[in-house]
C-alpha cells in the first residue's frame, strides 16, 4: 500500500470530469461499453482495430485540447471570486464569525502550554528533572524508526507556522492588513496562529529531550521549509478556495497526530508521554477544523455555486500537505516528500485512504450531494464531479495496488539523517 500512496499522492487523482472526452480518463468515461471502463472492440476484425486505434488517437488529441481549455477556463473563472459582490459576502459574515468562529478559540488562561506536557526543571529541581528525562527516554526507546520519521515531519509542519498566517493574509477581505486589525477575521488569524504555535514548541522540546533525533538536522529542515514556503495549488487571493484547503488540511493534520498518538500509545509502542502530546495537539486541530468547516459551510449556504466550484477546483488540483516542499538536504523537496509519503503510508500515520475519507466527510458535512437550487451549469457539474470522486479514487487505489503486487517491487532502504542516518525500508514508485 505504500507504493499506492506514493503514486496516487505524487501524481494526484484523475480529473474524472463527467463531461471529459473519451480517452482522457478511462476510469470515468460514460461512453464505455465494458464495466472496467475500457471500450470493447471486435478482435477478429482488423478494420475495427484500425478504427479503434484511430479513435483512441483522435480522442487523446481531443483530451489534450480539452486539458488546455480547462486551464484557460479555470484561469478565467477564479478572478470572479474577487468581484465586489463575492467579497461583500465575506464582509457581511463578520458578525457571524464573531459568534460562531471566534468562540472556538480558547482563552490563553484556559489553554495548555508545552511546559504542562514535559519535565520542567524549575518545578522538579535538578534531580527530579534528570529522573523525569530518563523516564521520558525509556518511553521513546521502543518507538519504531518509521514513526519517529513521521513525528519529525509532523513537527516540521507545525514549526513552519510563519508561512501559514502569511498565506491567510493574502486572501481578500479576511486578511489582517496591519497585523493588529480589530475585525473578527483578523482576530481569528492571530488567535489561530497563537494556538498553533504551541504545537511545534511541544513536539520540538519532546524530541530534544528524547535523545533519539539528530536535532541539528531536524532544525535545518525546519529552516529550509520556512525558506522554501509551500505550494497552495489554488488562487492565492481567493478565500473560497483557501478555506477549502484549510478545512481539508486541518482535518488531515488532526488525523495524522491522532494516528500517531494511537500507534505510540499503550497499545502500540508504549510511549505514554508522546501519546498524550500527540492526542492533545490532535484535539486542537479538530477545533480548528470545526472553525474552517463552519466558515465553508456558511459559504455553501449563502453562495452554493461559488462554494462547490471552488471545492471542485481544489480537488482537481489535489490538496498537498504543507510539507510538500520539505527538504532533508539530500534530495530535492518533492523527491523527499514522495519518500515521506510512502513512509507515512507504511507507518499508518497518514494514508491514501485517509485522504479519500476526508473528502467523503466534507462532502457529507457540507451537503454537497444535496445541492440543487442556486447552481449554474458549471456548479452542477462540479457537484456531480465531487460526489463521484471518492468511488473513482477507491477504484484507482485498487488498480494501483494490483499493479504494485504484480510488479513485486522490492523495498528500498532510505537513510534518514533526522535519525542519525538509520535506514527505513519502503517500496517506492
Amino acid at each position: 500500500m505504500a507504493l499506492a500512496a506514493a503514486t496516487l499522492l505524487r501524481f494526484g487523482y484523475p480529473s474524472c470530469k463527467q463531461n471529459a472526452p473519451a480517452g482522457r480518463n478511462r476510469y470515468c468515461n460514460p461512453h464505455t461499453t465494458a464495466g472496467n471502463g475500457v471500450i470493447v472492440i471486435n478482435r477478429s476484425s482488423w478494420r475495427c482495430r484500425n478504427r479503434a486505434t484511430a479513435s483512441r488517437e483522435a480522442t487523446a488529441a481531443a483530451g489534450r485540447r480539452r486539458d488546455k481549455r480547462d486551464v484557460v477556463e479555470e484561469e478565467d473563472e477564479w478572478p470572479s471570486y474577487l468581484t465586489p459582490a463575492r467579497l461583500d459576502v465575506l464582509r457581511e459574515m463578520e458578525p457571524w464569525v464573531e459568534e460562531h468562529v471566534l468562540t472556538l478559540l480558547k482563552p490563553v488562561e484556559a489553554s495548555w502550554q508545552p511546559s504542562d506536557m514535559l519535565p520542567d526543571p524549575a518545578a522538579l529541581g535538578s534531580d527530579g528533572f534528570h529522573a523525569a528525562c530518563l523516564e521520558l527516554r525509556a518511553g521513546v526507546a521502543e518507538v519504531p524508526d518509521e514513526l519517529l520519521v513521521c513525528l519529525v515531519a509532523n513537527m516540521v509542519t507545525e514549526e513552519a507556522l510563519p508561512t501559514y498566517p502569511s498565506g491567510l493574509n493574502r486572501f481578500e477581505v479576511v486578511r489582517d492588513a496591519t497585523g493588529a486589525d480589530p475585525t473578527p477575521w483578523a482576530r481569528w488569524i492571530r488567535g489561530w496562529s497563537a494556538e498553533e504555535n504551541r504545537h511545534g514548541d511541544v513536539l520540538n522540546r519532546y524530541m530534544h529531550l528524547s535523545g533519539r533525533f539528530d536535532m541539528r538536522e531536524v532544525e535545518r529542515t525546519v529552516q529550509r521549509l520556512i525558506r522554501d514556503g509551500m505550494s497552495f495549488h489554488g488562487p492565492v487571493r481567493s478565500p473560497y478556495h483557501g478555506f477549502v484547503y484549510l478545512t481539508f488540511q486541518e482535518r488531515a493534520t488532526a488525523i495524522a497526530h491522532g494516528n500517531t498518538a494511537r500507534l505510540v500509545g499503550a497499545r502500540g509502542a508504549g510511549d505514554a508521554a508522546l501519546a498524550r502530546i500527540c492526542g492533545t495537539v490532535a484535539a486542537d486541530e479538530k477545533r480548528h477544523e470545526a472553525a474552517y468547516t463552519r466558515i465553508m459551510g456558511k459559504l455553501f449556504e449563502v453562495e452554493p455555486d461559488a462554494a462547490v466550484r471552488a471545492m471542485a477546483y481544489m480537488m482537481r488540483h489535489r490538496i498537498d500537505m504543507p510539507t510538500g516542499l520539505i527538504n532533508d538536504g539530500r534530495h530535492s523537496g518533492r523527491d523527499f516528500y514522495d519518500r515521506f509519503i510512502a513512509i507515512a503510508q507504511q507507518a499508518g500515520t497518514y494514508t491514501v485512504s485517509d485522504y479519500r475519507g476526508i473528502l467523503e466527510h466534507l462532502i457529507g458535512q457540507w451537503g454537497v450531494n444535496e445541492l440543487v437550487s442556486g447552481l449554474s451549469g458549471e456548479g452542477r457539474r462540479a457537484r456531480d464531479y465531487l460526489c463521484a470522486l471518492p468511488n473513482k479514487m477507491q477504484r484507482m487505489e485498487e488498480k494501483v495496488m494490483e499493479r504494485a503486487v504484480k510488479a513485486k517491487n522490492k523495498p528500498t532502504p532510505i537513510p534518514i539523517n533526522w535519525i542519525f542516518d538509520r535506514t527505513i525500508s519502503v517500496v517506492l514508485p
